[in-house]
């Protein structure tokens, strides 16, 4: 089963990036392989989130239950597709100079034996990619942020 953590400190606020993360719905707009979203239901800090993701020959779609605690952590628990299992958290943890660590984790199971080994071997590169997707819309959307990194 794929594991993965990441943490970037990054040059935008906890409140921008938590923003970012939050809003599901721009989520085909710049993740890789991310084809499709919608908000399926909200409770208050819960909602539930229908992605659908695409690449070459591969398109699956799920369903996740997102969990949020605001400016500082979203939880996403699998609910339904593809999945055995499949989980992650980002925390958000603001910097004294304004700007902001975030720890990325995430671990997963696929039903499929077979896409489990095929997805494994990318697996990683995968993540990183998503991270760093992460990274150029906000650089997009608040400029080079606390420390002028452009």
């Amino acid at each position: 089963m794929p594991v993965h953590h990441e943490q970037r400190r990054l040059p935008w606020s906890a409140e921008l990036l938590y923003e970012l993360v939050a809003d599901v719905g721009t989520y085909p707009e710049f993740i890789p392989w991310c084809t499709a979203a919608r908000i399926r239901k909200r409770e208050g800090d819960v909602f539930w989130a229908d992605l659908a993701i695409g690449f070459k020959m591969f398109r699956e779609r799920f369903t996740s239950k997102v969990s949020l605690t605001p400016q500082a952590r979203i939880d996403v628990v699998y609910t339904d597709g593809p999945f055995k299992r499949m989980e992650n958290t980002w925390r958000f943890q603001a910097q004294p100079d304004g700007s902001c660590l975030v720890v990325f984790d995430i671990d997963f199971e696929f039903r499929s034996a077979l896409l489990q080994r095929a997805i494994g071997v990318l697996f990683h590169e995968a993540v990183r990619r998503m991270v760093g997707a992460f990274e150029a819309r906000a650089r997009e959307l608040y400029g080079p942020g606390v420390d002028g990194d452009t």
